[in-house]
């Protein structure tokens, strides 16, 4: 998944806590070698390379299914066939391409080959159209950790945290009863933060394109917009507070996708889902019932 992983509990015994741990890790790495898009002979790429897969693994699948449901209720701005506008922008942008942007024709044609209802899972096997790619990148995060959180709470821990690039659950409290603080960096400011929240048996992520807070020419984002094949410019950051690390992992990005209104609209929809903005001009947006998470402590 290309990112760092940081897992802490708390333990009575030392021994148990190690092997906890390293089986926690384990969970992560199983994973990593079904939908990482960097390891060729990863269930994921096996897909994008023969738009079909036989055998698919019950995780693929039931991430490619509730990857399917976000896309459902965003409308499309949530879609993992994205991968061939990404590979098309990243052509034009490596050693040998043209560094322009792709032409709107070649955006058009590309477009043909991103649509998830095209993804058809039947009988424990994968298929797609020809030419189709997946990339999990807005949901594979969030799903080792909570498949992490599940490992540890097998182990019988209570008070644990599981981040991966800045995707978090956070289970129970510390033993002396005080709640996981979690800072949402200040874009504006390194060491500063925009709010502190506290989190019992949450999970919480942030998409987004924090250059873009530095200087009006960092246009590029790394999220596009599977409906019009460009790039996403309208937000700095979109953080979402849910009950899974795969909710507010794959909400982050849809909500970045559909901007300030339509993002903020969907939420607000939605039951234990909160959210904070970030506008490009640098408004701070908060769902209903995000300052219950808030706090103030120094």
């Amino acid at each position: 998944m290309d990112t760092t992983v940081t897992i802490a509990i708390y333990d009575f015994n030392e021994e148990h806590a190690v092997q906890t741990v390293d089986k926690a890790f384990g969970r992560v790495e199983d994973v990593d070698d079904v939908m990482s898009s960097y390891k060729n002979d990863s269930q994921t790429s096996i897909l994008n390379q023969g738009s079909r897969l036989e055998g698919a693994s019950p995780d693929l699948i039931y991430v490619i299914e509730r990857s399917m449901y976000y896309s459902t209720i965003s409308d499309g701005a949530f879609d993992i066939t994205i991968m061939p506008v990404l590979d098309l922008w990243a052509s034009k942008f490596s050693p040998g391409g043209t560094y322009q942007p792709p032409t709107q024709e070649e955006i058009d044609t590309t477009l043909e080959l991103v649509d998830y209802s095209m993804i058809t899972i039947e009988d424990g096997n994968i298929s797609m159209e020809p030419g189709m790619k997946i990339a999990l990148g807005g949901i594979a995060k969030g799903y080792a950790v909570d498949q992490a959180i599940g490992s540890l709470a097998s182990e019988g821990i209570t008070s644990c945290f599981v981040d991966a690039g800045g995707d978090g659950r956070y289970i129970g409290t510390k033993p002396d009863g005080t709640m996981w603080t979690v800072g949402l960096q200040n874009p504006d400011k390194q060491g500063d933060f925009i709010t502190l929240m506290q989190l019992d048996d949450m999970a919480v992520a942030t998409s987004g394109n924090y250059e873009r807070y530095f200087s009006d020419a960092a246009k590029v984002s790394h999220i596009s917009d599977p409906r019009t094949g460009y790039s996403v410019n309208e937000l700095i950051s979109a953080t979402v507070i849910a009950e899974t690390a795969m909710d507010a992992d794959a909400l982050a990005t849809t909500v970045f996708v559909l901007g300030e209104n339509e993002g903020m609209e969907l939420i607000e929809t939605l039951d234990g889902v909160e959210c904070l903005i970030i506008t490009s001009d640098k408004r701070i947006l908060r769902s209903t019932g995000f300052a219950e998470y808030e706090t103030t402590l120094e």
